[in-house]
């Protein structure tokens, strides 16, 4: 079981969105954790990250991600676009939670969280080596990212390893 942190008042706000949608009765109540977890359901899927074999559960503000993701990078993004949510603090991979192709036993991911005033290039420069891999930041952490220049404080991104 893997735990990793998000900040918890910052990423898209998705809950404030849904609650709003769902305020017309159109379909019978419907608990306030289904709710959410069909709204990270419907992110997922729209960010094309979405599998029959991945199940996410909500216990307060930890979503917990269970079954098989297609690969690693997959499953590292998951992470990511759940974590990136707003009202989101912790993301857990359950014990069964895996990939259908085994990942190399020391592929650890490396993700980093935003700070104030930072760029990609900057990220780049500390992690890679070379400010102009940016492009490399953002390619890992599509389809989350629309925008190399549109980061904010507080968001974790992944970060590709050689």
């Amino acid at each position: 079981m893997a735990i990793w942190d998000f900040v918890k008042d910052a990423g898209k706000s998705l809950f404030a969105a849904e609650a709003k949608a769902e305020e017309a009765p159109a379909q019978p109540a419907q608990s306030d954790t289904d709710r959410k977890v069909a709204a990270l359901k419907a992110e997922l899927s729209a960010l094309g990250l979405s599998s029959k074999d991945v199940h996410l559960t909500l216990r307060g503000d930890t979503v917990v991600i269970s079954g098989k993701a297609r690969d690693q990078e997959t499953l590292e993004k998951l992470i990511l676009a759940v974590g990136n949510i707003q009202g989101i603090a912790h993301v857990e991979l359950a014990d069964d939670a895996g990939t259908e192709t085994p990942a190399a036993p020391e592929a650890k991911p490396v993700f980093h969280t935003v700070q104030k005033g930072e760029t990609l290039s900057a990220i780049a420069q500390k992690y890679l080596g070379k400010a102009s891999r940016y492009p490399e930041i953002f390619e890992a952490n599509k389809p989350m990212l629309s925008d190399p220049d549109k980061i904010y404080p507080g968001q974790s991104l992944r970060i590709p390893q050689d």
